[in-house]
């Protein structure tokens, strides 16, 4: 039986991931610190193993005990605002504990390592991004994720490990962390909503992403290491339809059945416009985004009823405050 690891698999997309790979036949190890995931998130039929990919003694033990035939790297920190202000935790985690699995998956001979980048590599190109379009991006988290894409390249080409890059952008869905207050900005409105609190938009909300449901993304990864067109390529993979986070906010408060109200909180300086095309992934896998963004947000809105409202989880350990927003700083500091 074909096995995989799939690292960050206690986190949303990671759990989705993992869920399509036993889908798919395969034996999965889940691997993940709980630092932003739910031991409830691992799927049924899975391993789970406690431990941060960042600690090179892990690695090396978890690739002692087990043969991968695939890794699927899924943990990371994904907060692109916040990563200006937590720069050394970010490559920490983000670069560091790739570079581990990398190490780890040519001394084990991986047959290939599919990498969960984002479109935050390309900063403020123009829209719709290609892959094609040369990566310029703005922020840390962008940084370290192009970081590890260059460093797949260069593996490849020294010691023949294959890899699959996608970039998703903008994923939400059920089993999303709804308690990080610092990115997945659907979570965000939904837990604020559930609170009774109005939603918190940055700057004038004209801001224009495409939100993807979870369900045009996982299965599309789970199955790419079977494709042979995929090898070495890098692919955008994601919703169509751009929308502003105001027009984003009007639906989440319609699914909930509520009267939008909305604090405009002060701008943060960020890509006002990102989105991506998906021709390749659609050349190669045959399929395209299926799930309207009314359609996703009823059912991540349904699920979230389910699990309720939970307390913000602030991040502890901030490096740096200066240019901070005033939202996201430690309680005992704001007025």
């Amino acid at each position: 039986m074909v096995s995989s690891l799939v690292t960050g698999g206690a986190g949303f997309l990671g759990s989705h991931v993992a869920r399509e790979c036993l889908a798919l036949g395969q034996e999965v190890i889940v691997v993940d610190d709980l630092s932003g995931g739910y031991l409830d998130n691992v799927p049924s039929g899975a391993t789970f193993v406690e431990g941060d990919v960042a600690s090179p003694g892990f690695v090396k033990e978890l690739f002692g005990g087990h043969e991968f035939d695939y890794v699927y790297h899924l943990a990371a920190y994904a907060a692109e605002g916040l990563s200006h202000f937590i720069r050394v935790f970010n490559y920490t985690n983000n670069v560091i504990g790739s570079m581990n699995l990398v190490n780890a998956s040519v001394e084990h001979e991986v047959d290939c390592i599919v990498f969960t980048s984002s479109i935050a590599v390309y900063g403020a190109a123009a829209t719709p991004m290609t892959e094609s379009t040369v990566p310029q991006p703005e922020d840390p988290y962008g940084i370290a994720k192009y970081s590890v894409e260059l460093d797949l390249a260069a593996a490849h080409r020294m010691f023949g490990l294959d890899s699959v890059v996608f970039r998703p952008h903008n994923v939400y869905g059920e089993g999303q962390n709804i308690a990080d207050p610092y990115r997945n900005v659907l979570g965000i409105f939904m837990n604020q909503i559930m609170h009774g609190q109005p939603l918190s938009v940055f700057g004038d909300g004209e801001q224009t992403r495409a939100f993807s449901h979870v369900d045009d993304v996982a299965p599309i990864i789970a199955r790419s290491v079977g494709v042979p067109a995929t090898r070495n390529q890098v692919f955008n993979i994601g919703a169509d339809e751009a929308v502003s986070v105001n027009r984003l906010a009007a639906v989440v408060c319609e699914a909930f059945g509520v009267e939008p109200a909305v604090t405009h909180l002060p701008a943060r300086k960020e890509v006002v416009h990102a989105f991506s095309s998906h021709d390749r992934v659609r050349e190669v896998f045959g399929v395209s985004a299926g799930v309207g963004l009314e359609a996703g947000v009823q059912r991540m809105v349904d699920w979230a009823r389910g699990v309720g409202p939970r307390p913000p989880v602030r991040f502890d350990h901030l490096e740096l405050t200066k240019n901070l927003p005033p939202s996201w700083a430690p309680t005992r500091d704001r007025a």
